[in-house]
């Protein structure tokens, strides 16, 4: 059976033209707001790192360079909203194995750039940045240290921001992956 790509939604980085940065976002406000996404999830806060979604999310981890559809081929994660939830509530119960004890990690968020906005279904423009990070994970089985590209939808619901797409490219994801931890 061959899949029909012309059947397939758009892809979702690249679903729209990406347009000018939206009125009304500041630098700063945006590095803050990846900061405080890294520390919650650095230090376990399941909930926080949660709540910080909207309902309409996407959370991407391609597998092999930037990824094909992630409708026709398998990803690391492709996560919506539900299943975000879902993942959040296995890793509430002590019993995900892989991250039993949890891992210790640190991020260091950089080279964060304002790259324009994309039309969301509502009819508004999301902002799209992208950002380079590493991630320290240290385990008993020994420290391991990740790199990559993440590019982000931020959105303001009520006065707040919220991230409504993120993936990540990780910059040797062509080779396996012992433990995901510290994706969530």
């Amino acid at each position: 059976m061959t899949l029909d790509l012309t059947e397939l939604p758009p892809r979702p980085d690249t679903a729209g033209e990406l347009v000018d940065v939206p009125h009304g976002w500041e630098v700063r406000e945006v590095e803050q707001f990846l900061y405080k996404e890294a520390r919650l999830a650095d230090e376990n806060d399941y909930d926080g790192w949660e709540a910080l979604w909207t309902d309409d999310a996407l959370y991407w981890v391609p597998v092999d360079g930037e990824g094909d559809h992630p409708r026709a081929k398998v990803s690391i994660i492709f996560d919506n909203r539900s299943r975000i939830s879902t993942r959040m509530k296995q890793v509430r119960t002590g019993k995900r194995y892989a991250q039993a004890p949890p891992s210790n990690l640190r991020r260091i968020i950089g080279n964060v750039e304002l790259l324009g906005g994309r039309a969301n279904a509502a009819g508004s423009v999301d902002l799209e940045i992208g950002a380079n990070f590493i991630a320290f994970e240290s385990r008993e089985r020994g420290n391991t240290i990740w790199g990559g590209r993440t590019t982000y939808r931020l959105r303001k619901v009520d006065g707040a921001i919220r991230l409504v797409y993120k993936k990540v490219v990780l910059a040797d994801n062509e080779r396996a992956v012992p433990t995901l931890g510290f994706l969530i």
